[in-house]
């Protein structure tokens, strides 16, 4: 296979990132991984579609950081047709570039939706991630699996809500991910409250949601794939992200720590309900973040974290990723007819 790999910036790329990791597995499962920035697509004259990409040129690496040397060398960047794919994965983050470069926040699903439509797979399905920009796709599962949530940028209505809530709860934007602009509030912060709503809601809405006491050990990110808990040789790609402070941003990007995690019932219970809409809207890889019995979080964008499991769990998760993404072109082979969402979770 000839796979993609949309990242917002090959020079931005670390080594450690689970792209880089799913880049290495294809390799060494005898497939091209070739990486291609948001900035990177053309639409030509003629109607076809182009990148210009890159790829290391070895046949096997002995680690992640001499891969993605090979892939930064100046010399190694190809314009190639988008035809010549199998397979796109979106791995960009749309948040990552929302302050300083507005036009990429909309480019990766709409040059996504062209790519799909040309006949090459493209996961996570484009169309769903376009109404999957914001968090306000969260509010479309089932409220069993949800804090209560308000969104909104009236602040009478925000300091309402918190109110009922007890006088607790967080807030955060509209856009974004990667724990920026989170706030808990509660009463001793009850004097700084308009001034953290105006913070929030100069860049658009605020999402003030219940605050749930089990967050204070952090949430568990769980990997789901195909509507299904990702699992190799027995053992979840699931972990738990402890805070390293009283800061309740567990994000590994806000300074959080992994440590194992023993899934429960309850944890595959909140698949199950979620499951029929990640299949139908073609979600194929994506992330959960779990605190005790609710969900906070579907990262569906660039889910994070395959280092932290294979470390903990001692099972390198990539190649099972790779193997669907085999199982899906060789069904579009024999199945040119099946839509690309369809496809994404088939």
């Amino acid at each position: 296979m000839k796979i993609g790999f949309v990242v917002n910036d090959i020079a931005t790329e670390k080594a450690e990132y689970t792209t880089n990791r799913l880049a290495m597995a294809a390799k060494e499962m005898g497939h091209e991984a070739w990486y291609m920035g948001i900035g990177d697509f053309a639409y030509e004259p003629d109607g076809s579609l182009s990148t210009k990409a890159r790829a290391g040129q070895a046949k096997s690496y002995r680690s992640l950081e001499r891969h993605l040397s090979d892939v930064k060398k100046p010399d190694v960047e190809q314009l190639i047709g988008m035809d010549e794919f199998d397979v796109v994965m979106l791995r960009n983050d749309p948040a990552d570039d929302a302050e300083s470069d507005p036009w990429r926040n909309n480019a990766g699903v709409a040059f996504g939706q062209l790519i799909a439509s040309s006949g090459v797979l493209v996961v996570n399905d484009p169309t769903s991630l376009a109404n999957a920009l914001s968090k306000a796709y969260f509010q479309h599962f089932p409220e069993i699996v949800r804090p209560r949530t308000l969104i909104s940028r009236d602040e009478d209505m925000i300091e309402e809500f918190i109110k009922d809530l007890g006088g607790k709860a967080v807030l955060k934007p509209l856009q974004g991910s990667g724990g920026a602009g989170v706030f808990l509030v509660d009463r001793k912060e009850a004097p700084n409250l308009k001034q953290i709503i105006e913070a929030i809601s100069r860049d658009g809405y605020v999402v003030a949601q219940e605050y749930l006491p089990e967050a204070a050990k952090g949430d568990v990110r769980m990997f789901v794939m195909n509507g299904q808990p990702l699992m190799v040789d027995g053992e979840y790609a699931a972990f738990r992200r402890t805070p390293s402070t009283k800061d309740i941003r567990s994000n590994m990007s806000a300074g959080g720590k992994a440590v194992k995690v023993a899934v429960t019932d309850e944890m595959l219970q909140m698949v199950e309900v979620v499951r029929p809409k990640l299949v139908s809207d073609g979600m194929f890889l994506v992330g959960l973040d779990i605190v005790g019995d609710k969900l906070m979080e579907i990262n569906v964008f660039s889910p994070g974290g395959l280092g932290s499991a294979q470390a903990l769990y001692e099972v390198n998760f990539a190649p099972a990723i790779i193997g669907e993404l085999e199982r899906k072109v060789n069904i579009r082979k024999h199945y040119p007819e099946i839509d690309n969402h369809t496809l994404a979770t088939s």
